[in-house]
């Protein structure tokens, strides 16, 4: 019997590093957010926007890097709620800023106030 085929793999279609195991749908969907952290003593705060959201948190993009590990208080412009998230990996660069994942470090499934699809959804397109 032959193994089933990765339908990626099968479409020509590249996948970034751990999409093949994502936790949860991911909306792409443009949300002012404000990050603060503390550097060397110092409070600071970096406006940013999200590129894609999930319920374990987001991918952002802002005008500053910000190191993998760090952890930091996001802050919804929208709704004006607050969490503690922090930096799953490295920054990826781009013309527009900063790529940063972000992840929530407790359970906040409401804090971006959406409805996200069923783990089970996947577009018609896949």
């Amino acid at each position: 019997m032959t193994p089933p085929k990765d339908l990626a793999s099968e479409r020509g279609i590249s996948l970034l590093a751990g999409e093949e195991r994502r936790r949860s749908q991911r909306v792409i969907i443009r949300v002012p957010v404000t990050l603060e952290l503390t550097i060397s003593g110092q409070k600071i705060e970096a406006s940013a926007f999200t590129v894609a959201v999930n319920v374990h948190g987001a991918m952002v993009l802002c005008p500053r890097a910000i190191e993998a590990e760090s952890s930091l208080e996001m802050r919804n412009e929208r709704t004006r709620d607050r969490t503690t998230v922090r930096v799953t990996r490295a920054p990826r660069e781009s013309a527009e800023g900063f790529l940063i994942p972000l992840e929530f470090t407790s359970p906040s499934p409401n804090f971006w106030q959406i409805s996200f699809p069923p783990e089970n959804w996947k577009s018609s397109s896949s």
